[in-house]
């Protein structure tokens, strides 16, 4: 396998920026309207040719690893190929919608809206959703503010959260900052949930237990319905987090299994280009109970209770139209307007336009994907049967040399070192979006860094624009100018 990512600039490690080009600044040129006090006489950009200007954005594009580019099998973060269309349909002038505008004006962005959430609703198995919060991580914790209210509301001022050792560490930052104290719960030898040790946890004290299923090696929880009947008995809730509701699309859902609440990172699960922290959305769904709880505002039917049930002389009639709420008891805003609009809206075109058996597509591909590649990789797999997403273990390897060394052969590595419950994981989620010769690529990958001197490992990757990074320095001290790193030698 060979692979040589893209170099360009003086020193051969990057591309000049624009101003960085041509000596000559863009000169405003006409006199502006404005204070001189909010005016300047030049802008640091050049006077460049379409060509030029195409040809850096194609450098840079060249220089960086995109989901474009090749794999991207992060396990836990479904990172696939959203398809273009649904960009198409964001960049639509008509969706080009001021979000302050009289609702009587922007009736067909409240039908999608209104539309998203009954999607979301169906494919969770959950009565109620809000599209408000802009992210998975938001989503957590709006939910949890949910499960609080709804404790409080009934006299039930509860102090813990239980939360499984393998679990999402936003899940344990949630619970934290929405003030409970965190129980975790360690998994059983068959890295699931051990139900011995939830009855130890669980008391009078649990406000709720935060599951991921399948979980984040992959397994399915198949004892769900004892552990919800656990957590109901003791008075808790049962939250999902949505991180791998790829992995059940149109065959199994959250709510039918008992979870009370659940966030849907649509821009996982769904479509929207994400990574480096955006952009994204993470809607809340709740059971009945808890829907008077949600965020404000939601989107109903004219006409309609909260609950979304007719009231005289209104749902169900289309010329009705669409209008704004707030939940009777609603914790409040958690972000403008309605949500993130431009995630949201994809979320609705991948939807609409995959439908049912999309979506059951979707699952069963990523699934099948994920064993198929499993089967082909060189490293031990120590738990299964599982889903859409494996940890494979390096063994006696550092896995983040192993992740280094295959961006030397071209793909995307895995998430590393996480989950703790397999020592040096490798955690792969491949998802429904590759090929078959996509995902023997990968598995090459893997095995010729499996098979490469160790030394060969250490000092990977060598092909990249980027050298080997001081991953600490670059987490805490990062330099996210070109200013900031002018003159220094450090890679990082």
């Amino acid at each position: 396998m060979n692979y040589d990512q893209a170099r360009y600039g003086d020193d051969e490690r990057y591309e000049p920026l624009l101003s960085e080009k041509d000596g000559k600044a863009v000169d405003p040129g006409e006199d502006s309207a404005l204070p001189d006090e909010l005016t300047r006489d030049s802008l640091e950009l050049p006077e460049l040719s379409e060509p030029e200007l195409a040809r850096h954005y194609t450098r840079l594009s060249q220089m960086n690893w995109s989901v474009e580019a090749g794999p991207y099998p992060l396990g836990s973060c479904t990172m696939k190929y959203n398809p273009s269309f649904t960009d198409v349909v964001a960049a639509d002038p008509n969706a080009a919608v001021h979000p302050d505008r009289d609702p009587e004006t922007v009736q067909g962005t409240l039908k999608l809206l209104y539309g998203l959430q009954e999607y979301l609703a169906e494919v969770g198995g959950m009565d109620a959703v809000t599209l408000q919060p802009p992210a998975g991580a938001a989503g957590e914790f709006a939910g949890i503010t949910v499960a609080k209210a709804y404790h409080e509301a009934n006299g039930n001022d509860r102090s813990e959260i239980i939360v499984p050792a393998s679990a999402h560490g936003t899940n344990f930052a949630t619970a934290a900052m929405a003030g409970y104290d965190v129980v975790e719960l360690p998994s059983g030898e068959d890295g699931r949930v051990d139900l011995e040790a939830l009855e130890a946890a669980v008391s009078g004290d649990t406000a709720a237990l935060m599951l991921t299923n399948p979980n984040t090696v992959g397994l399915f929880e198949r004892d769900i319905e004892e552990i919800a009947g656990i957590v109901h008995d003791a008075g808790g809730l049962l939250y999902y987090d949505g991180a791998n509701l790829n992995a059940l699309l149109g065959r199994a859902r959250p709510g039918d299994m008992g979870f009370d609440i659940m966030h849907y990172n649509v821009h996982k699960t769904f479509a929207t280009p994400h990574g480096g922290g955006g952009p994204g959305a993470g809607p809340v769904g709740v059971v009945d109970d808890l829907a008077e709880f949600l965020p404000r505002p939601q989107v109903r039917e004219v006409g309609s209770d909260s609950d979304g049930s007719d009231v005289d002389g209104g749902a169900g009639d289309d010329a009705a139209g669409y209008e704004l709420f707030d939940p009777e008891r609603s914790v409040g805003k958690v972000h403008g307007f309605g949500g993130n609009w431009l995630v949201l809206i994809r979320a609705y075109a991948y939807i609409h336009r995959l439908g049912d058996e999309g979506l059951l597509d979707a699952s069963a591909k990523a699934v099948l994907n994920a064993n198929y590649l499993a089967e082909r990789v060189e490293f031990d797999v120590p738990y299964g049967p599982f889903h859409h997403e494996f940890a494979a273990t390096s063994g006696d390897r550092d896995a983040a040399d192993v992740a280094k060394r295959m961006l030397d052969y071209g793909v995307h590595p895995p998430t590393t070192k996480w989950p703790e419950m397999v020592p040096e994981a490798m955690l792969t989620e491949p998802t429904e979006a590759e090929s078959k010769a996509s995902l023997d690529d990968l598995a090459a990958a893997f095995n010729a860094a499996a098979a490469d001197p160790v030394e060969d490992l250490e000092a990977a990757p060598s092909k990249t624009t980027a050298r080997r990074i001081d991953q600490t320095s670059a987490a805490r001290n990062p330099r996210l100018s070109w200013h900031a790193l002018a003159g220094s030698d450090d890679d990082s």
